[in-house]
């Protein structure tokens, strides 16, 4: 009988765990006077949902995301280079936070990184 590949998801340990990262993850951005202005008018509860269900999706998870595209969530927000980069930090050091292996981080940020002509200068 041959072994399932685990997936990415399975491996950050789940919806729990996704919902754990997302939430240390927007803590750190809204401690973070670069881009927390970003997030002024922003529903933080709903966000975080959205987040939860586009991560979970993103590492092959079984949710599906049904928000809008990146470049509809992003438009008119003018985001940097440098401010994708910080988000990306913060997402990799919330990861880590939650003792997430080095390499399933790095998957997660190169499929973070493949959205950024979609989210930069929107």
């Amino acid at each position: 009988m041959e072994k399932q590949a685990v997936s990415l998801y399975e491996k950050l340990g789940g919806q729990a765990a996704v919902e754990a990262v997302v939430e240390e993850f927007y803590k750190r951005i809204l401690a973070d006077d670069r881009i927390n202005f970003l997030f002024d008018q922003t529903d933080m509860s709903r966000l975080k949902r959205h987040q939860v269900a586009f991560i979970s999706f993103a590492v092959g998870g079984p949710n599906n995301y049904t928000g809008r595209s990146m470049q509809k969530a992003h438009k008119g927000l003018n985001i940097s280079p440098e401010q994708f980069e910080a988000v990306a930090t913060h997402l990799s050091e919330s990861l880590a936070t939650f003792d997430v292996d080095q390499e399933s981080i790095d998957q997660v940020i190169e499929k973070v990184a493949s959205l950024q002509h979609d989210v930069i200068g929107q």
